[in-house]
């Protein structure tokens, strides 16, 4: 199931959050969490351009809450997936959601990076994926605690890029529609 050693198709290609939620994310490093907002704003508005399949997982949203407000308006119709499991893979809704679409390269965001995220990457690696890690929208609560998670999915055969590098190779030219909307989000 793995694409090339390096690149992303957009046409195999899924966008999963993980739990950016409203009682989790004024816990998140207050200097993390604002650009993994914004970034993970940005990989939703390509997504939905682009027409990416796209997975959200709230942990335990009865104690946790919904997802937070700025993400949530970014989603339209896409379903919430509840979960109780730290590896998104390891509950039902998820895996299935994510088996049903032609997805062999799954891009992550979302918090805590160095527990749910990274354990959702290490099944997604696992199960064959190719795992890319938006590494400007992850947050954890502390920088630390990031780190350790981004350096953990490296180790595991992660790929770690800016959401920046994440987009503009889903686009793969200049001079499109697509290309001047996705220009405007990252000024």
């Amino acid at each position: 199931m793995m694409q090339t050693a390096l690149g992303l198709d957009r046409a195999t290609t899924a966008l999963a959050v993980i739990d950016v939620q409203e009682k989790l994310a004024p816990a998140m490093d207050a200097a993390l969490m604002p650009q993994a907002l914004a970034n993970i704003g940005r990989l939703l508005k390509t997504a939905k351009l682009l027409q990416l399949p796209v997975l959200v997982s709230e942990q335990y949203p009865e104690g946790l809450g919904p997802t937070v407000p700025a993400i949530a308006e970014e989603l339209d119709d896409v379903p919430r997936l509840p979960k109780v499991e730290f590896d998104a893979m390891k509950n039902a809704g998820f895996a299935t959601r994510l088996g049903a679409t032609k997805a062999k390269a799954v891009i992550l965001a979302g918090i805590e990076t160095h527990i749910c995220v990274v354990q959702t990457a290490a099944s997604l690696l696992a199960r064959g994926y190719d795992v890319w890690v938006a590494r400007d929208a992850v947050a954890s609560r502390t920088r630390a605690n990031m780190e350790a998670g981004l350096g953990l999915m490296h180790d595991a055969g992660a790929k770690l890029a800016p959401t920046e590098t994440i987009l503009f190779w889903l686009l793969e030219r200049a001079g499109t529609p697509e290309f001047k909307t996705v220009s405007k989000l990252v000024r």
